[in-house]
């Protein structure tokens, strides 16, 4: 039995050792928790995905860690991700019973988990092996019971694929002819009437083919009738104080009860995986609902988004918003448009601290969201979904490098290469600007021709005058052009607008902010044909 939630015909797999380092963070462990690919930490760390986690986890390891590994892992199958938006709408519709699902996979392994610590001195043969076994079947029976019954209510309550077969498998493998047999055959297990099994002799008189007999009403009146016709019986008792005889005899046992034992072990661990899995999918889709209800609080617009499979090239989006950037401020943020049909470059010149990598970030955002099977933080979202989102943003220095920062910039761009597939995004932020314009605009003007080459979509946010002005000239055909705008009076309105590349970033305005003393003196906007090397946001 799966739940299968996530996909049409595979488990969800979450980062089991992180989980594990989450829950036990000072449990020994041999092994280590899984290194990211290369450019996922840069990933994270540019687009403050740690902020989008966390505040979808609301302190919980379990949806953490499942989204987290939703979003490092996307889709990019569009057919894939409507199904996963199909079952974030009735999780959005029917918030309540999804969390009363949740609590119910939760229990069931924190339940399991007390069973283990308090057996974890029992001695490992098969009776221990069995009375293990029963007690977690026991546990987990109520459990599966509440599940079926919440099926049966509100089944008619959920619409998409993914809740349809699940509630379909769970009345088909729990029904009550399920629960009668499990109650049955562990009724027997607890062998009250002690233990009925049938062996042969093989050489040396040694036992084998040892069968575990059912104490059905028929053994009974079998062994009764041939006492009644004085049939020969033999039987043997062990002294109270034989203990040699006695580990004998339990060794005996054993071997008659080790094949139900574990066919028993067996199945609560099936049922163990199910409540895992079932635990881990949801943990996924509560993160969305939580972070929904965040957002919803504010104001902020949400989306399910409009995927298109690879070859296509759409691109375009309403009220686009930096979800990272709405967490930490109290009010609401600007959003922007994006229309980018059929043009795979996008350029992002204009004011010092205007907005531009805010922009980026919620555009990269954006992707990831909609090819993990969540809603987008825009009004609207079509995009053509990609082979993987890489970024490449300018570092701060550090006192530790032991070359340039141009050399480490070169260094992160020629491990990102190999890594990116066909059809993936590359989100470039001041990519090339630890040296001079006529140099970095050339440096940037071949890495653009390399990308375009084997099929990358790429944003670069850039002050580089010379390269934007050249691909407004040359290449405007293939390339869209935002600016991030300035108000007449120096102010910031973090808006970006379809507009073509100026030979000046106002970093004089921000001179003006910081260092004017004359009261009233603002920035006349004078800096034309000079570069400024601020930061853009």
């Amino acid at each position: 039995m799966k739940a299968l939630l996530m996909f049409k015909d595979q488990d969800f797999q979450i980062d089991a050792d992180l989980l594990e380092s989450l829950e036990r963070p000072y449990a020994r462990r041999q092994g280590r928790v899984n290194e990211p690919l290369i450019g996922q930490q840069d990933l994270i760390s540019d687009l403050e995905l740690e902020t989008l986690w966390h505040a979808m986890a609301l302190d919980d390891p379990v949806i953490y860690v499942a989204a987290r590994s939703a979003m490092l892992t996307g889709l990019s199958n569009v057919e894939a991700i409507r199904y996963r938006q199909a079952v974030l709408t009735d999780v959005l519709a029917q918030p309540e019973l999804v969390r009363e699902f949740y609590k119910l996979a939760v229990q069931a392994i924190v339940e399991e988990r007390k069973i283990f610590h308090n057996n974890f001195f029992m001695t490992h043969n098969s009776s221990s092996l069995l009375h293990t076994s029963i007690t977690r079947a026991e546990t987990f029976l109520p459990l599966l019971s509440r599940l079926r019954t919440l099926t049966e209510e509100n089944a008619n309550l959920f619409n998409s694929e993914g809740f349809t077969r699940f509630f379909e498998t769970v009345r088909r493998e729990l029904d009550e002819d399920y629960f009668d047999e499990m109650h049955q055959h562990l009724r027997y297990l607890r062998f009250n009437d002690g233990v009925l099994m049938s062996a042969s002799l093989g050489r040396g008189g040694q036992g084998i083919e040892y069968v575990l007999r059912s104490p059905q009403p028929d053994n009974r009146r079998f062994r009764l009738r041939h006492s009644m016709l004085g049939k020969p019986t033999y039987s043997y008792t062990v002294a109270p104080r034989d203990e040699a005889g006695g580990e004998a005899l339990g060794r005996l046992r054993d071997r008659g009860v080790n094949l139900a034992a574990n066919a028993l072990g067996q199945s609560t661990d099936h049922i163990l995986n199910f409540f895992t899995s079932l635990r881990n999918e949801l943990g996924f889709y509560l993160g969305s609902l939580n972070l929904h209800e965040q957002l919803s609080a504010k104001g902020e617009p949400e989306c399910l988004p409009d995927p298109h499979p690879l070859g296509r090239n759409v691109w375009s989006a309403q009220a686009l918003f930096d979800p990272c950037l709405s967490l930490r401020v109290r009010g609401r943020v600007q959003g922007n448009e994006l229309r980018a049909e059929n043009k795979p470059l996008l350029i992002i010149t204009g004011a010092n601290q205007g907005g531009k990598s805010t922009f980026l970030r919620s555009l990269g955002l954006a992707q990831i969201m909609m090819q993990a099977g969540m809603a987008a933080p825009a009004e609207s979202f079509s995009a053509t979904v990609t082979t993987g989102v890489f970024t490449h943003y300018k570092r701060e220095e550090d006192a530790t490098m032991t070359s340039g920062k141009f050399d480490e910039e070169l260094a992160r761009m020629s491990s990102l290469v190999p890594a990116m597939a066909p059809g993936a995004m590359l989100l470039c932020n001041e990519s090339f600007a630890a040296t001079n314009e006529r140099e970095a605009s050339e440096i940037a003007d071949g890495f653009i021709h390399a990308m375009r080459d084997i099929d990358i979509k790429m944003v670069f946010v850039t002050h580089l005058y010379t390269l934007a002005h050249r691909y407004h000239q040359e290449h405007t055909d293939t390339t869209v052009f935002l600016r991030a705008e300035r108000g007449t009076d120096g102010q910031r309105p973090f808006r970006l607008i379809p507009a073509a590349p100026l030979p000046t970033s106002y970093g004089k305005d921000l001179y003006q902010r910081t260092f004017a003393d004359t009261e009233g003196e603002t920035a006349d906007g004078d800096g034309a044909g000079r570069r400024t090397d601020q930061p853009n946001d």
